[in-house]
């Protein structure tokens, strides 16, 4: 598939998905005209790249989470004490990160079901 149909699929713009390539984040293949030719795997890659991106995650910290994980799954883990410390480092926040949405999301869940329930239903006041 070309670059419009996979940004099209995944809900990432064709600039962003150029950008991820550009990180060394994504490798797409290339026709003999020179465009980018795309697969399913790359659907899978640009997604779980968009979510860490989305997740606050940098970009510099997801090329090294994916190759960690791509070593855990040949069982092969190994990375500098210096990396070793940066995703410590992001771990922390991602903990923190999902504590709060955590929260958020059981605040919604309560409310919904108030609503539901037919209870009266609290009044949210929006600003102006």
């Amino acid at each position: 598939m070309r670059i419009g149909e996979l940004a099209e699929r995944t809900g990432v713009a064709p600039r962003l998905i150029r950008y991820y390539e550009q990180q060394g984040l994504l490798s797409a293949d290339r026709m003999p005209n020179g465009y980018r030719t795309y697969g399913e795997d790359h659907v899978e890659r640009i997604d779980r790249v968009a979510g860490l991106v989305q997740a606050g995650v940098p970009t510099r910290l997801v090329k090294v989470l994916l190759e960690a994980e791509a070593a855990c799954a040949l069982e092969q883990p190994t990375c500098s004490a210096e990396v070793a410390a940066l995703l410590a480092e992001e771990l922390v926040g991602l903990e923190r990160r999902i504590a709060c949405l955590s929260r958020s999301r059981d605040t919604i869940r309560r409310f919904l079901a108030q609503v539901s329930a037919g209870s009266s239903a609290p009044v949210i006041h929006r600003p102006a």
